[in-house]
């Protein structure tokens, strides 16, 4: 790896070594987050680690898992940690989209209607079990994450920024749910499925429940600014062309299967992933590298997040779904047939 950084670096006008350096410096609050979340979280670095992926590059975030595996308590310690607004939303059938988004209220004192913001005009905004809510407010709450604005009225209002949408779903209940469409799902940058803590990490969560000490808190150590300029640092992180190529061809194995000496997905695979899966994967990869507190993407980044960006992105026909094929397994697959550069 160390030949071909000097090379890239020779080839390109970027020093490895300066982004390395100025990487390492301001990725240090990263350490800092974990730290104040592991005081409250126990486990569960894969979520964690995968909630500040999408904080840093601007990607909302689904997670599904049964209740109980601390999804809202995560987000919520997140928030904790930067000094920034949250709200949450239970998703339930009889939520209106003004619910999420705001409405017109009439005064009669000034014989005028003014707006009342609803609880999207957050930094972090919670949809607790989206599934739980008709289209119509799953579609208003997706708009938003698409356009990062609401228009109320006749009135535009640009969302604050940071804004990040952490959407939880329940896969085990079905009744009463509306599931959301592909198209939608697609919005969300990464689809993170959560399993349950080892036995020794749910003694610790018994232990910290049930004492006599009162459960520990996150420390707010960061502003919004404080996001927006390492935002604006992760861009910078360094991807060579071969890692672009890399990217592309999983997406493209997920559209034509057959080019890529995966013949058997053809009858398995319905759709792949869109050019935003592309695009998701190259951010996601900068802001894992980051995350590892490295100035440039190697093949192992794009590998470790791929399957939390395409899981959500490919559609499966009735003969996979009849053969109990998942995603995971044709992503699992991919990323093997793949030729790692």
């Amino acid at each position: 790896m160390e030949m071909t950084k000097e090379n890239t670096a020779e080839s390109t006008s970027v020093d490895i070594r300066q982004l390395n350096e100025l990487i390492e410096k301001e990725s240090s609050f990263v350490d800092l987050i974990k730290l104040e979340m592991d005081k409250v979280i126990v486990g569960q670095k894969y979520m964690v680690d995968r909630l500040l992926i999408g904080l840093l590059s601007d990607g909302h975030i689904l997670l599904e898992g049964v209740p109980g595996l601390a999804k809202t308590l995560s987000i919520k310690t997140l928030s904790d940690t930067i000094h920034a607004k949250f709200s949450r939303v239970q998703f339930t059938p009889d939520l209106l989209p003004a619910d999420v988004v705001g409405t017109m209220i009439y005064s009669q004192k000034k014989d005028e209607f003014s707006v009342k913001q609803g609880p999207i005009f957050a930094n972090f905004v919670l949809a607790d079990e989206i599934n739980r809510a008709p289209a119509k407010v799953q579609s208003a709450l997706l708009e938003a994450m698409q356009e990062k604005q609401v228009t109320i009225g006749e009135q535009t209002f640009t969302l604050p920024k940071p804004f990040l949408v952490l959407a939880t779903q329940n896969p085990v209940e079905q009744e009463g749910t509306y599931p959301l469409p592909e198209a939608q799902v697609d919005r969300f940058m990464l689809k993170v499925v959560l399993d349950y803590p080892k036995k020794e990490e749910e003694k610790l969560i018994i232990r910290q429940n049930v004492g006599k000490e009162e459960m520990p808190t996150a420390n707010t150590i960061l502003k919004p600014e404080d996001i927006i300029s390492a935002k604006n640092i992760v861009r910078q992180v360094y991807m060579d062309e071969k890692i672009e190529q890399y990217i592309v061809d999983i997406v493209y194995a997920s559209r034509t299967p057959k080019e890529y000496g995966l013949e058997s997905f053809e009858n398995l695979i319905n759709f792949g992933g869109s050019p935003r899966a592309s695009i998701n994967l190259a951010k996601a990869a900068k802001a894992y590298a980051f995350i590892k507190r490295r100035g440039y993407v190697i093949p192992e980044d794009v590998r470790a997040i791929c399957k939390d960006v395409m899981r959500h992105r490919i559609g499966l026909t009735y003969e996979a779904e009849a053969e109990n094929i998942t995603t995971k397994d044709i992503v699992t697959e991919i990323i093997n047939k793949v030729e790692v550069p």
